[in-house]
Parts: C-alpha cells; structure tokens; sequence
C-alpha cells in the first residue's frame, strides 16, 4: 500500500491541476442563447467566367519540394465603395485559384457592373512568375474616387487609379500605374524589384492630410515562383529571431493629378530602424493611441518578434520609434510586446472591452498537440492619451496580455482577424480565419520536427521537410467566431452553432454593411476554395451609429459645397501638436442637413470617433485604412448602440483636414446612417 502512495499522489496532483488548467467551457444551452443573437446566410460571390482553378503554385526549384507551404497565402478580399454610390458594397478578391484580381459586387446588394479581373498586363510589365497576394482600396490621389493597391510576389505593388470620365466598374475605369516607377516595358517583361509582399498599412503617418503606404514583405527580393529562377532563395534563418526577410518599405505621398490618366507619387522614406525592420511580415495595424492623430503601427511577423512603433513623425518625414512591453516577475518572456517568438499572422485595433482605448489582437499558431503557441489579446494599460504619450516617449508599448483570460488564446492555425460588432449591442465580436494546408495526410510530425531543429539549417530549404499536394497541416481548422459572454467576460467561439465552421482554410476577412441596412456583414477568402459572402439576417437587433467621414478631395476637386448645419460655438485654441500644427477644440453642437453639390470628397484617413451612449458606456473606433493580413474592412465607423436604443449619442470627433492641421469637434447624433464632411468643422451633407 505504501508502494502506491506516490502513486497516487502525483494522480491527484496531475487531476487537480488538469481540473485548474483545462480550457473553460460553456453549456450547450448557454451556447444556444448566445447563438440565438446572430443569424447569418452564407451566399455565393459572383466570380467572371472561364477563369482557371488551379490547386497549388508553380515554385522555383528550390522550393519544389516544400511547393505546398509555398503556396498557402495569397487568398484575399476587402469591401469598399468602388463605384462612388455611397455604400460600401463592391468586394475586391483574389483568388489563388485563378491568380486572379476581381471586381465584383457585394451579393443581393444591387451592384449593376459584371464581374471582372484587374489585370495591369496591358499597360505594364508582367510575368507568369507573379502572382497577386492582396488588394487595398483607397483614394491614393485624393480626387474623391475609390481606387485600389495590388501587392503581389514578384513584383512592386501597382496602382489601379480610377479615371475621371469612367461611368462604370470595369477594367477600363481603371488606369494602372506603378508605385514605384521602373524602367520595364510590357515587351521586355519586368525587370523590377523582386518584392514579395503580404501585408500593407495605409495611413496618414506623417499627419500632412495625405494617405501613406506601408509595404512589409515577406520573402527577401528572389524568384520565388519562377520555375527557372536563380537558386539563390532562402528560408528564414531563425524561428523566433528570424531578420533575413524582404524588409519594409515606408511610401510617403508626394503628389497626384486626376483625370483620364490619373497618377499618384509616392516617395520612400527611411522610417523604421533596419535593425527592426526585416522580419518575415504577414500583417500590419495602425491606430493612433496617444492622442496626437499619429497612428502608431504594429508588424505581426512569422518568424521574428513583433514589433510596435511609436509613431514620432513630422510633416513630410515620417519615422517610427520603437516601443516594447514591460515584463514583470511572472510574465513569460513571449507575452511581452516585442519580445515574443510566436508566429505572427495578422494585427487588428479595435475597442475590445468597450473602455474607450484601443486593444490590439494579434493571431498566432496555436495548434493543440502541434505548435501550441497563444493569440496576443494586447489589452491597453493606458488610461488616458496622455499616459500612453508618457509611456511611448519612453519607449514602453502601454499593452498586457489578456488573451488566456479571455478564452482567445487558442484557436489552430490563425490567420486574419477582425473585430466587429454583429448585434448591435456594442459588443465586439473577434471574427478569425484559419488552417494552414488542406490534405489527406497528417505532416504535423514533420513540422514538429522542424521547429525544433538547430536554427543554423532553417534558412536552407533542403533542409526543410516535405510539404506537397495532398500533405495535411492544420487543414481541417473552421473559421473561428469568437463572442463575449455575458457575465465572465471570457469569449467563447460559436462558428458551429452559427454554421460558419467550414473545414477549408481561410485567409483573408472583411467587414461592412454592404446594403446600409444597419447590419454588418462579412465576406471571407478561402485558400484554394470559393470565396464566401455571410449575410447578416438578424432582424431583432438593437439600434447603431454608422459614420462615412470625408474630406473635400484636393486634387481636380470641383463643385460647391452646401450650405452647414449649426455647429458649436467657437472653442479655445489647441495645444501645438508633434507636427507643428495647431488644433483647435469646439463647443457641443448640432450637425446641419447642408449638402454638397458635385463636390469630390474623400475618405477622411485617421479620423477617430468616441462615443458616450446614454447609458455612460464609451466606445472608441477609427476609419481604419486598411490593416491585417489579407482582408480589409470598410472605412465606415459603425458603433451598435445596444439598451441605449434611439437615445441621442455624444460624440467626440477628431481628424486632420487637408492641410494636416488637426480639429476635435462633440457632437449629438441620432442612431442611423450620417455623412459627414470634415473640414474645421463637422458638416453633415446628404451626398458625399
């Protein structure tokens, strides 16, 4: 008997700790009634005819052999107004299938243009060794009309500018032009920089009223997908520590014209420190958090730490300073920002607790049984703007790991993810696609072994094991819809209650209410599969706040604007901001029902919006231009307003006009749809 106390001893140690250590778990019935909340109808995305439907990529040789992990990004989507009508209902995809860039509009959501595929092989140089990877609308050129940023493997991204006389989405409304200018003709093929691109950023880093580009590769500049290509690629040289990929590339705008052969110039600058600047990057955030409307920026890299930087900007340079997490006694060295050695896919901002701060969600691999890393829920330590300045200007990223605590740390194979309120009730919903290769045999062994290989072999892909057609790594993981419970505050995933748990792996995701019903929906890219449309049709939901925020356009704007509403009275002078430029601070007021009259607006990049709803809670969101890994959301600002209903809501507005200069304005608004045109003031207009 006394042989087997030990015995039985470690079982109740190793019981009791499993009773401790096991992921929560809720009811069946309480499942139910958190399902009950959402409804959603998957539809079919209108694709063009006779495109190809090919299964894996054609690799350099080098790569042949691992041709499956080769190929397992490039699915992508985002959800914009394209066509000028007011409502963010055109998709942009790309489609590995075919390699393609589509055009299509939103399902059910009265689009009247056919489908079609952006190719820029017309007018410029390109290649069977090119394949697009992403696709980023805006308006790069400020003229008031929606274009659209391809990045792509094997080549610089290309700009797809909308022509001032088009009538309609087609190929033809669209003029490419090269972000950076080469020397290429389409007869000579392209004979550009190798880029290989995955995640972008667009915002206004410098604060001069102009959007910026951010391009973060992944790859370094070889011919990844050229099959005759120099064998001179390369894997990463490390799996945590890895700095040997293509870099990043920080484009400042400089100027633009409009018309039937539109252009926008862009200059790079030196804006991050080498030294953090070349890890393998698959996603990109921006939100300001210090309050000066300089959007800080976080890369999510695979291999290598992520890193958040502190935007320190001035007009005309832009510059970002790192910025790390502080680590405390107990806190793992992983879970402290920049110091982590996960695998970082994708970056969202977003109000995840409804505190009025900026979170920060970060997907990883956490696959149970194979590489069972965590997600990063970085919760903002920092009370006020203010204290987040003071943090920065020491170069302390103001953010704590939450993600175990919330029940979002573990997922499979993570990929894009996006926070978005889908009841109305002012609650955010983390939506998060994932799996990695679909096959029919189980390689997770091979890729167990690999991670724990000498870091010296890593970046030879010899030595890599294999990874071909019909290879299984991590195939099988549905999307993930991570929702709050009601009196834990831990998140519990209800993909299978809502019929969303598909087994094909996703990529990218992108949020909007595409028919301005009050009600978001969401579009996902598969890797190798269909793309899917989700609609929203809950139809008891509460009350919302939608804001489509504009500035006039600058560049061959035309037109008179309407008459303003009544605004507040004249506030007090701001204090100078980090750009030299000086705010200003309004009263309370009320918008106007002013109009404009064939006057180009554009979307106001970086305006932030804080809300108090009349019950006291706060909420904070951004016209967010563009982040993540493959998916890009709208720019609308939608808030659900939840037991406040149709009360008035406080809000606080603050952006930069077209000078650069920065206003804060409060404002009483009612639930429903707003146009607002920001200039020094917020007017609301019933036409953009």
């Amino acid at each position: 008997m006394r042989r087997l106390i030990p015995i039985c001893f470690v079982l109740v140690v190793v019981g009791a700790l499993y009773v401790n250590a096991r992921l929560p778990s809720v009811s069946a019935s309480d499942r139910a009634a958190m399902a009950s909340r959402f409804k959603f109808t998957e539809l079919p995305i209108a694709m063009p005819p006779g495109l190809p439907e090919h299964t894996v990529r054609v690799v350099n040789p080098k790569y042949e052999h691992i041709k499956a992990w080769i190929s397992s990004v490039g699915a992508a989507v985002a959800v914009n107004d394209l066509d000028g009508e007011g409502v963010a209902n055109d998709l942009c995809l790309v489609d590995t299938r075919s390699d393609s860039v589509i055009v299509t509009p939103a399902p059910d959501s009265g689009g009247t243009y056919a489908p079609f595929v952006l190719d820029p092989s017309a007018k410029l140089p390109m290649g069977p060794a090119i394949a697009p990877m992403g696709c980023t609308p805006g308006d790069f050129n400020a003229d008031g009309r929606m274009d659209v940023l391809v990045n792509y493997w094997g080549r610089t991204p290309v700009l797809f500018m909308h022509k001032a006389g088009a009538k309609s989405l087609s190929l033809d409304a669209f003029a490419p032009v090269e972000l950076i200018p080469g020397k290429s003709t389409p007869d000579g093929g392209y004979q550009g920089p190798l880029w290989n691109t995955n995640a972008v950023a667009v915002a206004d880093f410098d604060g001069d009223g102009h959007a910026d580009i951010g391009v973060f590769n992944y790859f370094p500049d070889t011919q990844v997908l050229d099959p005759n290509g120099h064998p001179d690629v390369t894997m990463n040289h490390s799996m945590s520590r890895a700095q040997n990929a293509g870099g990043a590339h920080v484009m400042r705008w400089k100027s633009a014209t409009a018309g039937d052969q539109p252009t926008a110039t862009f200059e790079e600058q030196v804006a991050i420190d080498p030294r953090y600047s070349t890890g393998w990057t698959l996603g990109s955030a921006s939100a300001d958090l210090d309050g000066d409307l300089l959007p800080e920026l976080y890369l999510a890299n695979d291999f290598g730490q992520d890193r958040f930087f502190h935007n320190v900007s001035t007009p005309g340079h832009i510059k970002f300073a790192l910025a790390e997490g502080s680590r405390g006694p107990t806190t793992p060295k992983s879970l402290v920002v920049g110091h982590d050695s996960f695998k970082g896919m994708s970056a969202e901002f977003g109000d995840l607790d409804g505190r009025g701060r900026f979170d920060l969600f970060v997907s990883n691999i956490t696959e149970s049984w194979g590489l069972e890393e965590s997600n990063f829920v970085w919760s903002n330590t920092a009370a006020t703007p203010e204290a987040a300045r003071a943090d920065l200007a020491d170069g302390v990223a103001p953010f704590e790991n939450k993600a175990a605590a919330k029940n979002l740390a573990w997922v499979g194979w993570g990929w894009d993810a996006k926070m978005a309120d889908f009841d109305n009730s002012g609650r955010l919903v983390v939506v998060q696609t994932c799996g990695f290769v679909k096959g029919t045999i189980n390689r997770f062994n091979w890729l167990q072994e690999l991670a724990m290989s000498n870091d010296l072999l890593l970046q030879e892909p010899d030595m890599w094991p294999k990874a071909e057609p019909g290879d299984d790594i991590a195939g099988s993981n549905p999307l993930a819809f991570w929702v709050r419970e009601e009196h834990t505050g831990r998140f519990t995933n209800l993909s299978a209650n809502l019929g969303l748990a598909v087994e094909t792996p996703t990529r990218g995701l992108a949020v909007a209410d595409t028919d301005g019903d009050g009600s978001q929906d969401f579009a996902v890219a598969r890797q190798w599969g269909p793309p899917a449309y989700y609609r929203n049709g809950n139809t008891a939901m509460s009350d919302f706040l939608g804001l489509r925020l504009y500035r006039p356009a600058t560049t061959g704007a035309t037109g008179t604007t309407g008459t303003a509403g009544t605004t507040g009275t004249t506030g007090t002078t701001g204090t100078t901001s980090t750009t030299g430029t000086t705010g200003t601070t309004g009263a309370t007021g009320t918008t106007g029902t002013g109009a404009t009259t064939g006057a180009p607006a554009t979307p106001a990049y970086g305006a932030v919006v804080r809300i108090r709803t009349a019950d006291g809670r706060v909420q904070v969101a951004q016209l967010d231009g563009g982040g993540g890994h493959s998916g890009k959301r709208s720019f609308d600002v939608f808030f659900g307003l939840g037991a406040a209903g149709a009360k008035p809501v406080s809000a606080e507005l603050s952006w930069r006009d077209t000078t650069g200069a920065t206003h804060h304005q409060k404002l009483d608004l009612s639930a429903g749809w707003h146009n607002l045109m920001l200039t020094d003031q917020a007017q609301e207009v019933t036409t953009p």
